[in-house]
């Protein structure tokens, strides 16, 4: 393949648009998230993924598991959770079966907040989406991430 291959130019282009629409949807995301909750859109994720968790076998997460959830490094994840944790809003506790493992779990104050925000991060994620979805670059993509009838009845 040359540097003028259409399939690479098509990839190259491709991309460049999901790199855009990931970034106007983060943005929005974020603004909306900061302006109501005082959340960024990483502590709303890790909030979200943690709050999935339960209690009995393979219920919690390790670090490793979490900071792949949320798209970070293991050590700026876990600069992540110590603020949320300053904050009230995480606690970590050893593991009672491997003193060597750290469980992180969403505390009631992290709870009521991940539930105020939760109405906001969908709305703001809609919009963004929306608006996305005019532009003829970005609708493809848009249609692409778009759940299907059949997954709104899906839990979550």
């Amino acid at each position: 393949m040359t540097a003028t291959d259409p399939a690479l130019t098509a990839l190259a282009h491709n991309w460049s648009a999901l790199s855009l629409l990931h970034g106007r949807i983060e943005g929005s995301v974020e603004r909306a998230l900061q302006t109501a909750h005082r959340l960024s859109a990483r502590e709303y994720s890790l909030l979200d993924v943690l709050s999935r968790q339960h209690d009995g076998e393979g219920g919690h997460l390790q670090m490793r598991q979490v900071a792949d959830s949320v798209v970070l490094s293991q050590s700026a994840t876990t600069r992540l959770v110590t603020r949320l944790e300053d904050r009230g809003l995480l606690s970590r506790y050893l593991c009672p079966t491997d003193r060597r493992g750290i469980y992180t779990d969403v505390t009631d104050a992290g709870l009521r907040l991940l539930e105020e925000a939760r109405p906001t991060h969908g709305t703001a994620l809609r919009k963004a989406l929306d608006r996305a979805a005019a532009d003829p670059v970005l609708a493809p993509l848009v249609h692409v991430v778009q759940p299907s009838p059949q997954a709104a009845d899906l839990p979550v």
